[in-house]
């Protein structure tokens, strides 16, 4: 990138979102780790380890917790972030969690959580930094969508439906915005190797595999070079676009 960007990743402490933070900074951005102290793990101590090593790369890191979900709480995050390192050129909404049952079994408050953090954080973080882009007349929003937002999964219907809005949320802001000089796109991974698919059983795990053409789930760093691509000013004509990562499951 021809001058220093400002990154805030969310839900940056692990993971796919940990992968993203030190991809960006390795392309030279300043990154902001966004974290959340949820049931009882150490989220922080995490988020500073990967600031950590964000900053043997030449570059700012700082973390900032936020419950992506709470308005008020995002637009302090981002106002915190550019006390600190500056105004926000590049969000990346990864923040997500899962609470799987099928419908009959699902309970309304797992629904509503899972809504609430992967689709309606998203939005909120995005309104909380749009204006500042289109001001400066340049930005970056990527936002993390799934495969399974194209293909359905069974005893997923909350997370798919909030993963499938993603991309209705990105296609939108995209137009409404690409005059200004700012583009949203979303990235739709498959079967990543992270803790999350690291709880389905081998058995599942195996037959999961078998139905991708490469062979194997993907690597957190798989997802993290296509969201560095999409920030990056290589990406200037792409916007509106939802970029598979999935080895060709779908």
């Amino acid at each position: 990138m021809p001058q220093r960007r400002v990154a805030l990743i969310t839900g940056a402490s692990r993971g796919i979102g940990a992968a993203i933070a030190l991809r960006l900074a390795r392309n030279g951005c300043d990154v902001a780790l966004n974290w959340l102290h949820e049931d009882g793990r150490d989220n922080q101590s995490e988020a500073e380890t990967v600031a950590e090593q964000a900053r043997t790369l030449d570059v700012d890191a700082y973390c900032v917790e936020a419950d992506v979900t709470v308005r008020d709480a995002v637009a302090a995050m981002v106002a915190e972030v550019t006390e600190h390192l500056g105004g926000v050129d590049v969000l990346v909404n990864n923040a997500g969690i899962t609470r799987d049952r099928t419908l009959r079994k699902l309970a309304p408050e797992d629904w509503d959580r899972v809504i609430e953090m992967n689709l309606t954080g998203a939005f909120n973080c995005a309104r909380a930094v749009i204006d500042g882009m289109t001001e400066r007349g340049w930005g970056r929003i990527v936002s993390l969508s799934s495969v399974v937002a194209l293909m359905g999964n069974f005893g997923q219907a909350n997370y798919a439906a909030s993963k499938a809005g993603i991309l209705g949320l990105t296609k939108s802001l995209a137009r409404e915005v690409a005059r200004k000089g700012v583009t949203v796109n979303a990235v739709a991974p498959g079967f990543i190797a992270t803790e999350m698919t690291a709880a389905i059983p081998d058995d599942v795990a195996d037959q999961i595999v078998a139905q991708i053409p490469i062979g194997t789930m993907g690597e957190p760093i798989d997802v993290a070079n296509a969201v560095a691509f999409l920030a990056s000013d290589e990406a200037r004509y792409i916007t509106g676009h939802v970029l598979s990562v999935n080895g060709g499951l779908h």
